[in-house]
């Protein structure tokens, strides 16, 4: 055989193996065990995650008929009545503030019903929970949302979002087959309510109360203790460069930049940052967003807290625990509570409770005075200023068990909020015991 025939063999035996190589490479498929899906990291959950729907919160409303005032704080009728809103279609807002006239007339005139927010609530975080046809709106926060029922022979219905602070209005619209639905499902069923009275703090502030005796229920709690590894976890960034002390009757965890301390006798955690950047205003919209997802990221709602208070200037924002039958709870200690401070990027201070309570086991019925009495008795007191009350508002104060300090128990009570502070009437005070304001 030549030279040149032996080559060619050769040549054409690697060309068709170069050829069948690659057919197989193209072909070839591994059994390789199917990939987990899921993050790579196990997510901390510590109670469950909630939609803002669930923590922006009226906590009372208010119908206004004639010369008549009626009233609920009921858990029940607070939740359909805002399914009910979430289902309308928002048109054309716009400042009305010029147009409403007075603003007392506006918010709580005749054929008015006036949902009541405990705290201002920026329009940009609430068009998560209800719909607007407009893609942009202007900015504004409103602690009111007025349904004007005067409207429902016009055109259209109007809303107004109203904040009592500046006095301020805004107004929107919604079709005449919304707010004939709700004349039919809510207004016409009004005096089913407590009746309320109105008391004028100041000329341009109104607190309405419950004019007769409130039933309520006394709760009692056995709280389940929160593991204090899960909030290491969930707090911070590389958890496992922590390192744990114990100090005192707690548990401190710390690294080079941030510190955890579980109070384990008080029932409550602290966490600062002390290197995040401080000297920063977030804007109000931002700052309850991110506090809002800051305790979904780890599940931290573990019972019925609320959005209660904002205070851009300080960049804090807390939110408070409230009743199962829709009552806010108070504690001295901070217990019903969870407060969030923040920096430029990242949080500064974190406090809460560290116990769920869960299920209740034992419940009493009591009766709490009518909120005449309650305001008489504030009204008694020679130090008082009238100007100064800017909340009054059956409540729960949270009790731990001096003996056992196990039990949790929820006691029925007047709370007013007097040069921005809460504090109480005990049933003592409005027996005749007479303690006073500071």
């Amino acid at each position: 055989m030549k030279y040149e025939t032996i080559k060619s063999v050769v040549l054409t035996i690697l060309v068709t193996l170069s050829m069948w190589l690659t057919w197989a490479l193209w072909t070839y498929q591994p059994n390789y065990d199917p990939l987990q899906s899921g993050p790579l990291i196990e997510e901390v959950k510590i109670g469950e995650k909630k939609e803002e729907a669930r923590i922006i919160k009226p906590d009372r409303i208010i119908y206004h008929i004639d010369d008549n005032h009626y009233g609920s704080s009921k858990v029940g009728d607070i939740d359909k009545l805002m399914k009910e809103m979430a289902s309308w279609e928002f048109l054309d807002v716009k400042n009305y503030t010029e147009q409403a006239g007075t603003f007392k007339q506006s918010v709580h005139g005749d054929g008015k019903v006036e949902i009541v927010f405990p705290h201002e609530v920026p329009i940009e975080v609430f068009r998560n929970i209800i719909q607007f046809e407009q893609k942009k709106i202007p900015s504004f926060r409103f602690d009111r949302l007025v349904i004007d029922m005067k409207t429902l022979q016009k055109d259209r219905g109007a809303v107004y979002f109203a904040n009592v602070r500046n006095q301020e209005i805004y107004v929107s619209y919604i079709s005449q087959s919304f707010l004939s639905q709700f004349n039919r499902s809510f207004f016409a069923k009004a005096n089913q309510h407590p009746p309320y009275f109105a008391f004028d703090a100041t000329g341009k502030r109104t607190i309405f109360l419950p004019a007769e005796e409130t039933e309520m229920l006394e709760y009692t709690y056995l709280p389940m203790d929160i593991d204090s590894e899960l909030f290491k976890e969930a707090l911070f960034k590389n958890p496992s460069f922590v390192q744990k002390s114990i100090v005192g009757n707690g548990v401190e965890y710390a690294n080079d930049t941030s510190k955890l301390n579980i109070y384990t006798d008080e029932n409550r955690l602290v966490f600062v940052n002390p290197s995040e950047e401080t000297d920063y205003l977030s804007g109000s919209t931002n700052l309850l967003k991110r506090s809002i997802d800051f305790i979904n990221e780890h599940g931290g709602w573990t019972d019925p807290y609320r959005y209660a208070f904002l205070d851009e200037s300080k960049q804090r924002v807390t939110f408070r625990l409230y009743s199962m039958d829709g009552y806010p709870v108070f504690n001295e200690w901070g217990l019903s509570e969870i407060t969030e401070i923040w920096g430029r990027n990242e949080i500064t201070r974190f406090t809460r409770p560290t116990f769920a309570m869960e299920l209740a086991y034992e419940y009493k019925m009591v009766t709490r005075p009518s909120g005449r009495e309650a305001l008489e008795f504030l009204q008694s007191n020679g130090n008082f200023r009238p100007e100064l009350l800017e909340n009054l508002v059956l409540g729960y104060r949270l009790e731990r068990d001096q003996q056992s300090n196990r039990l949790i128990t929820l006691k029925p009570a007047w709370f007013y909020l007097y040069n921005k502070r809460w504090m109480e009437i005990s049933s003592e005070e409005l027996g005749g015991l007479k303690r006073g304001l500071e």
